[in-house]
């Protein structure tokens, strides 16, 4: 199940529609303005149109991102509440919606220590989940790269949060390829692979996993740098996503592209090219890295006047 992260630009149906030409399984989006805390009401119509769209392309397993503002491990009091009430906003957006996850990065702890940042996501998730009982979406905790003070490039934090939590049943990872790479999970190999998905199930569980994203990274192994590349072009190469593309445990489990939106050289937009070789890889073809040479156009026809002699 191959989605990507697209645009709600213009109305949040619009990131269905651009799936569709796509030919993609499920959608990531975000349901607001992400650098912004507040954001208007869902419009009835607007609700509407999307789940219309979303039951026509039969989307049962639809993501969202929350605003990256957001900070649950916050020491500071006022934004550690400000963040609770923009993620409970996010919550019932996803319910009107129908979107069945809400990923969201764990949160910095900004000096006050992991101990200290996990207890403050712990105590945040147990005060959204309590006033969201009625809620259906399931909060996905993702793993990060670990830049600063971020929690989550542990998969022990992850656990660590799951279990100080009251209501686990609504509680689920998103493991992202480029993030664990960055924290020094070694899966550039098919073997290293096997053995980080072993770790994460020992530690957490595989039943947990509800979303993967599927991004390679610029920066290398344990670099701590969060920074996306296309499928095989970055320091995690072809071998993890083989392995993940067919395994058949993931193979209902929405695996989204975080890759830059952008054209290619040759004039092929880079989310065609990166879930060719994700489906190509799924379908057991052997799959390269091909150079992406730019697109040869011919030369502009010029119209000369003619002049008499």
């Amino acid at each position: 199940m191959f989605g990507s992260h697209l645009s709600i630009s213009g109305g949040m149906h619009n990131a269905l529609l651009e799936a569709e030409t796509l030919k993609l399984s499920t959608v990531q989006v975000f349901t607001k303005n992400q650098a912004q805390w507040v954001a208007k009401p869902l419009a009835d119509d607007a609700i509407a149109t999307w789940r219309t769209h979303a039951d026509r392309l039969g989307f049962k397993k639809v993501v969202a991102h929350d605003s990256y503002l957001i900070n649950l491990a916050a020491k500071d009091d006022p934004l550690w509440h400000k963040s609770i009430d923009a993620f409970e906003v996010e919550m019932q957006r996803c319910d009107q919606l129908g979107i069945a996850y809400l990923v969201t990065h764990p949160g910095a702890h900004c000096g006050s220590g992991e101990a200290c940042g996990i207890d403050r996501v712990i105590a945040a998730l147990n005060i959204l989940l309590n006033r969201q009982k009625q809620g259906r979406v399931a909060i996905c905790l993702e793993t990060t790269a670990g830049q600063g003070t971020c929690l989550g490039c542990s998969f022990d934090h992850l656990a660590a949060m799951i279990a100080g939590t009251n209501d686990k049943h609504r509680l689920a990872v998103c493991l992202d390829t480029c993030h664990i790479l960055a924290a020094g999970y070694d899966i550039t190999t098919e073997a290293g692979t096997h053995k980080t998905l072993d770790e994460f199930d020992r530690i957490i569980g595989l039943d947990r996993l509800a979303v993967m994203h599927l991004n390679d990274s610029k920066k290398p192994l344990g670099s701590r740098v969060d920074r996306h590349d296309h499928i095989g072009r970055g320091f995690v190469g072809l071998p993890a996503f083989k392995v993940i593309a067919q395994d058949p445990r993931f193979r209902d489990t929405p695996k989204i592209l975080e890759t830059a939106k952008e054209t290619a050289p040759n004039g092929k937009p880079w989310d065609e090219i990166n879930l060719e070789l994700l489906r190509g890889l799924a379908e057991g073809r052997t799959m390269t890295i091909k150079p992406i040479v730019e697109k040869k156009t011919a030369p502009a026809k010029t119209n000369k006047a003619k002049t008499k002699k």
